[in-house]
């Protein structure tokens, strides 16, 4: 006998459409990025890859949901196999940003224990499937005894609860970990790889902006009012297009530049509140700084660091860094971009404008991008580039 084919689903309306058509480009970018870490081991990748699945894959629920699914198939067993793998989100995104900012970074076998608990739940998942599906009368009903009387009922608001402490915490400890390694690209680099830096902030706010989010939607359907499934779906489309754009910037961003940074020694950072007298030592090694930066010019390289420098002037790299931060008042990175604008400044004073552009300048001065001139440019002199060579024009 022929089952005539329900014509309920798929719904293609003003909430699964769009939900759908996110969805299924997220899964493009996870796939994009998996291909990535295959050709080129970027760990980075794999991580972003797999985060991106799952975040697509908890949008699967509802994107069928609003197609009509449930109600078109009224003993559907789909809610057993779309497992919630929220426990995994927070350590992939603690271990993507480390992948990025640790030298050469591979997985150790104690760092899977941070994924204990999301592989735990899985098997309970598929437990309380197998229970179900051996009891009498489960191809009639949507969901079995276990689903609706322990998972529904007890472990899925408890999971509910461990989820938001544990995304609460990898949150914070990435966010730690994001401007530690900032503060010392300060300290060690003269180019600040804004562009990377500036992902990797993007790609933290996002998410924790989804967190707080779900977390006030939570509150507003516990304790206020309960939300229509038509007003969740905001939180939903929102997620969706997140992780678009996560998709497309973590794929075309090339986070491989920080990844292959070496910090190869410990520097202090520099002091809020700087030194009223300098030792007889620090000023002799101020001297000696500033006589080699005037004179060989060192800054036109765009990848100076401080390494480098150390090696040049054979002065200790901490030696170096302490020289800096207490005889300058600067980090290193200030330190040397000052030289730069400095630079640039002589050139647009000598009219090279007629000759070169500003970018083309900056470039000869050693900045390496359009964005780091114009932000450092401003920093240190208050007014722009263009705004400095107009008014050398009216003088």
């Amino acid at each position: 006998m022929l089952i005539p084919f329900p014509l309920e689903f798929p719904s293609f309306n003003i909430y699964s459409t769009p939900l759908l058509l996110l969805v299924l480009q997220a899964f493009v970018f996870a796939f994009l990025l998996l291909v990535r870490y295959f050709k080129k081991k970027y760990v980075s990748a794999l991580i972003l890859s797999v985060l991106i699945f799952i975040t697509g894959y908890h949008r699967t629920t509802y994107t069928i949901g609003f197609m009509d699914w449930y109600d078109t198939y009224r003993n559907t067993k789909i809610n057993y196999w779309l497992i919630a793998l929220s426990l995994a989100i927070g350590p992939l995104l603690y271990f993507y940003v480390k992948s990025i900012t640790t030298s050469n970074f591979r997985f150790k076998k104690k760092d899977f224990i941070h994924f204990a608990p999301v592989s735990l739940y899985v098997i309970y998942k598929i437990s309380i499937f197998i229970y179900d599906a051996s009891q009498p009368g489960f191809s009639d009903t949507q969901n079995g005894y276990l689903k609706v009387f322990l998972d529904e009922k007890y472990v899925g608001p408890l999971i509910g609860i461990v989820e938001n402490l544990q995304m609460l915490l990898y949150l914070a400890f990435t966010i730690q970990l994001y401007y530690i390694y900032r503060k010392k690209i300060q300290q060690f680099f003269s180019n600040t790889y804004s562009l990377e830096l500036n992902w990797i902030r993007n790609f933290l706010f996002i998410y924790s902006f989804l967190f707080l989010y779900s977390i006030f939607q939570g509150v507003i359907g516990s304790v206020i009012t309960d939300l229509h499934w038509t007003q969740k779906w905001w939180y939903h489309f929102f997620t969706a297009v997140a992780i678009i754009y996560i998709g497309i910037k973590g794929y075309f961003t090339d986070t491989n530049k920080l990844n292959n940074l070496n910090f190869s020694v410990n520097v202090k950072e520099n002091s809020a509140t700087p030194q009223i007298e300098l030792s007889e030592d620090v000023i002799k090694v101020k001297e000696k700084i500033e006589e080699f930066m005037e004179n060989d010019k060192p800054f036109l390289n765009p990848d100076l660091n401080l390494t480098e420098l150390s090696k040049m002037l054979k002065i200790p790299a901490p030696t170096l860094s302490d020289a800096i931060n207490s005889g300058f008042d600067k980090n290193f990175n200030d330190f040397v971009n000052s030289y730069r604008v400095e630079a640039v400044q002589n050139m647009l004073q000598q009219g090279k404008q007629e000759q070169l552009s500003l970018l083309g300048i900056a470039y000869e001065c050693g900045f390496n991008s359009k964005a780091t001139f114009n932000r450092v440019f401003k920093k240190l002199t208050n007014t722009s580039p263009s705004q400095y060579a107009a008014s050398l024009n009216n003088t």
